[in-house]
């Protein structure tokens, strides 16, 4: 049992020693994250605000809202984590690689996540359009939901 309490008392005294000298770091790591994200969230509602005014359909304002508070979020994590101590380039290598691996594995669908993003920006055709593809007609519902001329949902 006197083992048992010597090794409790090595573990207490490492424990305070790791507390005083990384609590703090860790205290103002958690104050930055929480902080952080409620600057994003305000950041990035007012830009939604402003966007949904500025551009021309809400789809593309949304969309790129979403890209800018994810962007945000990112950054914050790292920053977060290069203030505990962690070596964040060990991370971005990872990232890169994994986008990478990603990306190839999935070629086919990120043409297509591609080609919607320029349907997007470009806006070759809103909301309410008339359109007509591959021996398809119909009205644009919502986003790319077409209703074509028999009632039938493509």
């Amino acid at each position: 049992m006197d083992s048992f309490e010597k090794q409790l008392h090595t573990f207490y005294d490492k424990a305070i020693t790791l507390g005083t000298e990384y609590g703090g770091q860790l205290i103002l790591a958690i104050v930055v994250l929480v902080v952080g994200l409620w600057v994003i969230g305000k950041v990035s509602n007012a830009v939604r605000h402003h966007a949904v005014k500025g551009l021309p359909d809400e789809t593309l304002a949304q969309f790129l809202t979403n890209i800018f508070e994810i962007i945000l979020k990112v950054l914050l994590v790292f920053s977060v984590a290069s203030m505990v101590g962690i070596e964040t380039t060990s991370f971005v290598a990872i990232l890169g690689a994994a986008g990478l691996a990603v990306g190839f594995a999935l070629q086919g669908s990120l043409s297509n996540f591609a080609g919607g993003v320029m349907i997007l920006i470009f806006r070759p055709f809103k909301v309410a359009d008339y359109v007509g593809a591959q021996d398809v007609e119909g009205v644009i519902l919502y986003h790319s939901t077409l209703i074509s001329d028999h009632s039938a949902r493509v």
